[in-house]
């Protein structure tokens, strides 16, 4: 997936060179599937298929000249985290979940579930239980109201959101997690522990809730972090440098659903708030 950073161009212009990287591919063995485009932030993500990431270059350097700011390598497993249910425009443009017309999508989704630690533990009872899951319900719902994030649905010891900036995502996360600390330094009776993932793709969307393998790969980074961790995708990280949001770098993990190990990465929430 490469990313170009835009300033000042109109959806007509990048039909234009999109048209025209599909005219000089199959030169450099290349494929470009569709693309994104967000007007007003002036980004514009495209899915490529290629043997290397100079290959996709010399298409864009012979198509039109304008190479992408970044390629963000895409594991094979995961290519239907982005190419999802949605369709397409005649001109290769994603075309919004559920829009009108040919509504454009401006870009892909980031998904966030949490989870709360201990949520299952009988020892609590009811009454605790319930204490426990309105703080976390009014501190992840607050979070994501600052940072535009969209609740999909509650799991019944979390909260599953989307959002179209991976940047927001990120920080919502990190909002939650020292939201919850500040909670833990005054109530120190029953501490709330919350675990967080994130990643992002096109998920499937159909009757208001979200589906397909980025989703998955979410849902699976949230039950893989510890207490207060917050776990993001490789693709998350990518498209959060230069954000000065800071992460660390844990390796490939093995996740369940997932024929190859996932890299992961850490977000350092204290530093990032």
């Amino acid at each position: 997936m490469d990313v170009h950073n835009f300033e000042g161009v109109s959806q007509a212009q990048i039909e234009e060179a999109h048209a025209a990287d599909l005219k000089v591919q199959d030169k450099y063995g290349v494929r470009y599937v569709k693309y994104w485009f967000n007007e007003g932030q002036g980004k514009a993500f495209c899915l490529v298929d290629a043997p290397n990431p100079e290959a996709a270059h010399m298409v864009h350097r012979q198509a039109h000249g304008q190479l992408a700011d970044k390629i963000i390598e895409v594991q094979p497993e995961l290519i239907d985290a982005f190419l999802g249910g949605g369709e397409t425009s005649p001109s290769g443009a994603v075309v919004h979940p559920g829009g009108s017309g040919n509504e454009r999508d401006p870009a892909i989704r980031t998904i966030l579930f949490t989870d709360i630690v201990g949520s299952t533990n009988d020892a609590l009872g009811d009454d605790v239980g319930m204490a426990i899951l309105t703080v976390h319900n009014r501190i992840v719902r607050d979070a994501l109201a600052a940072d535009g994030g969209r609740e999909v649905k509650h799991t019944g010891d979390g909260i599953m959101a989307a959002f179209v900036s991976v940047v927001s995502a990120v920080r919502c996360a990190s909002r939650i997690q020292s939201a919850l600390a500040k909670h833990r330094e005054s109530d120190t009776g029953h501490p709330l522990n919350v675990r967080i993932g994130a990643a992002a793709g096109e998920p499937v969307e159909r009757e208001n809730d979200l589906f397909g393998a980025t989703v998955q790969l979410a849902a699976r980074l949230c039950s893989h972090a510890q207490p207060d961790q917050v776990l993001v995708s490789n693709v998350v990280a990518e498209l959060c440098v230069g954000k000065g949001l800071p992460f660390k770098d844990l390796g490939e993990v093995s996740l369940k659903g997932f024929n190859r190990p996932i890299r992961v990465h850490a977000v350092d929430w204290p530093a990032a708030m």
